[in-house]
């Protein structure tokens, strides 16, 4: 069980077995806030009618979703904060052993 901890500690598995719960418990609360509330702002900010994820820009038979592309960048950013942020505030880090 000994050798067991050791390569759990030495591997950084549990900084990842925390990002990864951390990341699956808010994606759906994050990706409201992303889609409920930033993208109604920024779309007025940028003149895209209605919800930023449809903007788009079409080009031809094209449909660029760019409106699409900015809401997962946004989803992304603000995910990777919180995490990194609730595990610096945790201290887990500190669990993970140096080589």
């Amino acid at each position: 069980m000994k050798g067991f901890i050791e390569f759990i500690r030495e591997q950084g598995v549990i900084g990842l077995a925390v990002g990864f719960i951390l990341g699956g418990a808010i994606s759906k609360v994050v990706a409201s806030l992303v889609t409920d509330i930033i993208n109604p702002v920024i779309g007025v900010i940028l003149g895209a009618a209605g919800s930023l994820k449809e903007a788009a820009l079409e080009v031809g038979p094209i449909k660029i979703m760019w409106g699409s592309f900015i809401n997962t960048t946004i989803d992304f950013i603000i995910i990777a904060l919180v995490i990194y942020y609730g595990v610096k505030m945790i201290g887990v880090e500190k669990l993970d052993k140096k080589k």
